[in-house]
């Protein structure tokens, strides 16, 4: 699989169209989207990865979606481990049905940001397992909006 690389997906910005943050859990894919000035990541919602597989075609048409960026869970060390192999494996179901670009971007310590920032919040457990992939998805998106608008 060819992943896109985020100087490719600049150039399909044109405030009409999102870009969807996938982040890959072992049992559940939180969803996120950015906004149409592709400036802010919102979570947006969690489902399981054969809810997302049948439901992608529709979600990327209702949510004009140009681009996919999939957090990619390097190792704390830089190096690509199992849990790559296992987001490169999913993703290369969804690239195989839809031609749509698809961009890797570093997640690390995305979910454990998120979690300290719900514990400050003061959510109980149960809210932060109801809510952590879509939170984790658009904190690892929120990233590669801002590298964007930096590197522009």
């Amino acid at each position: 699989m060819e992943f896109s690389l985020p100087a490719a997906i600049i150039s399909l910005k044109n405030n009409k169209n999102r870009l969807l943050g996938i982040d890959h859990g072992e049992k559940h894919v939180g969803l996120c989207l950015s906004d149409l000035t592709w400036t802010i990541s919102s979570p947006f919602k969690i489902l399981s990865k054969p809810e997302l597989l049948q439901q992608f075609k529709d979600l990327i048409t209702r949510e004009n979606i140009v681009a996919v960026v999939v957090g990619w869970p390097v190792n704390m060390n830089g190096t690509i481990g199992p849990q790559c192999e296992k987001v490169e494996q999913f993703a290369q179901k969804l690239v195989k049905n839809f031609d749509i670009p698809f961009c890797k971007w570093d997640e690390r310590l995305s979910t454990m940001a998120v979690h300290r920032t719900m514990i400050e919040a003061d959510l109980s457990r149960k809210r932060q397992k109801e809510v952590v992939d879509k939170m984790a998805a658009a904190y690892m998106l929120q990233g590669f909006l801002d590298s964007l608008r930096n590197n522009s």
